[in-house]
């Protein structure tokens, strides 16, 4: 068991000790938010291990601002807003350093009636269910996400009075690979290091990127449910540190106009043996499964997107010469493409560049199992690797607006096959109420370019 996972002999311990007084209960929202409620730690042990606990359905139907939206079938006005169950996972039970006094444990969401039926629509299980149809084969997934991020030296508070305009960014040049850089916001950098490797994380390193204040923490692969889990507890206990620091950052996709917030995911396949069964006897090293694998990434990209991209601003991104891809196509070691190959070996894997910070990692890592899957069960062929600047090539797009990704989503038949009707419908749903309230706002674009000048 890794430093800062507990075990329920060790919870009991420390609550009898008053060294933990309050769990954390917690499930994850459509936006990849932690989203339950802070029980106190004997309660936790007294009633929630054997019963759960309850929570509106609402958290799975609402928009980023939690305000209730229609159009979603598991949850509404229609139906009164019922419970589900929250069922607590209790490998995922560990310390929050971060918080005195502190544990958390993630939840798989279950409908009241039936009692147990887990819920379709909610990340996690989305997730397992593709995980299970990998174990049906003998396989498992492992999966590491790098996720970055942009510091500001301002407060949340202070930049969401300023309209999150005029901040300032931690670094004030291109930091990418400077260990000064680095060195300037230290240590936060390491107080979020120290506490996610105390709260069960394995921690590899630390680097800035391009864009002002722009940094990245790499944790190490895992298991796939595990490195999902550990992506959301990450964001959300990076954001708490930053704020306990008097400072902020954001994982959104697109700040500015400078390069936007990538979350690329690296993903590679065991056997029940736990060998690696993505290396072979292939020219390039790849076995004949990776190949049907990687073909099926390709063949599924631009039908799967929005559950990589999922937000309006997760499209700003993808811009030539940035770095995210606006290709589909696949590449050994080219960061030109939207599936990069790379390692070899025992380490061989694949890398999808597409997904931005704001990733939900259950729905992405969900969707390169199934497409992956479907790659395998219909035997694809790999295309050639491209060579050069796939910026300038002439390989089918990755989707430019989310009203094009979503489309493709709704119309899938693989997708449809892969999630099920119910998962795709709610899904879709949901990029509905993100185009209807951005159709509906008015942007700063528009003033500064229409107050006077029109």
């Amino acid at each position: 068991m890794r430093s800062g996972m507990l075990s329920m002999a060790q919870l009991r311990d420390r609550v009898d000790e008053r060294e933990i007084d309050t769990v954390l209960v917690a499930m994850t929202d459509m936006q990849g938010r932690l989203q339950g409620k802070r029980c106190s730690a004997r309660y936790f042990l007294d009633g929630v291990i054997e019963h759960a606990t309850e929570a509106c359905g609402y958290l799975l139907a609402v928009d980023v601002d939690m305000a209730t939206v229609d159009g979603y079938a598991m949850s509404s006005w229609e139906t009164g807003y019922g419970d589900f169950v929250l069922r607590p996972d209790l490998h995922t039970l560990r310390s929050v350093p971060w918080w005195p006094g502190t544990a958390l444990v993630l939840c798989d969401v279950e409908q009241v009636v039936p009692e147990g039926r887990p819920v379709a629509v909610s990340p996690r299980q989305v997730l397992r269910r593709q995980l299970d149809l990998l174990a049906e084969r003998g396989l498992r997934a492992f999966v590491a996400t790098e996720l970055e991020f942009l510091v500001f030296d301002d407060s949340y508070e202070a930049a969401g009075n300023a309209g999150y305009r005029g901040l300032t960014p931690a670094n004030q040049y291109n930091v990418d690979y400077s260990l000064l850089g680095t060195a300037r916001i230290e240590p936060l950098l390491r107080r979020i290091r120290q506490e996610m490797d105390g709260a069960g994380m394995y921690v590899e390193s630390v680097k800035g990127e391009c864009a002002p204040g722009q940094h990245e923490i790499a944790f190490r692969y895992d298991d796939a449910l595990v490195t999902c889990d550990n992506h959301s507890i990450y964001k959300s206990g990076a954001k708490e540190i930053a704020a306990q620091e008097g400072r902020s950052l954001t994982f959104m996709a697109k700040y500015n106009e400078r390069e936007g917030n990538s979350c690329h995911i690296h993903l590679s396949l065991r056997d029940d043996a736990d060998k690696p069964v993505f290396a072979g006897d292939g020219a390039d090293g790849s076995s004949a499964l990776m190949r049907h694998f990687v073909a099926g990434q390709l063949d599924c990209l631009r039908e799967f997107t929005y559950l990589f991209a999922p937000n309006i601003n997760s499209y700003k991104r993808f811009v030539p010469g940035s770095f995210a891809p606006t290709a589909v196509s696949w590449g050994r070691d080219n960061r030109t493409c939207a599936i990069r190959v790379v390692g070899e070996d025992q380490s061989l894997r694949m890398e999808n560049r597409v997904p931005g910070g704001d990733v939900n990692p259950y729905l992405a890592v969900a969707a390169l199992i199934a497409a992956g899957l479907h790659g395998i069960d219909r035997g694809l062929a790999l295309e050639p690797e491209f060579r050069g600047n796939a910026y300038h090539s002439q390989r089918p797009h990755v989707p430019r607006t989310l009203r094009e990704a979503a489309q493709l989503f709704g119309d899938s038949t693989v997708a449809r096959a892969a999630f099920g009707d119910d998962v795709v419908e709610h899904y879709r749903n949901a990029a509905r109420v993100e185009l209807d309230a951005y159709d509906a706002a008015i942007t700063d674009w528009e003033r500064i370019r229409g107050f006077e000048r029109l």
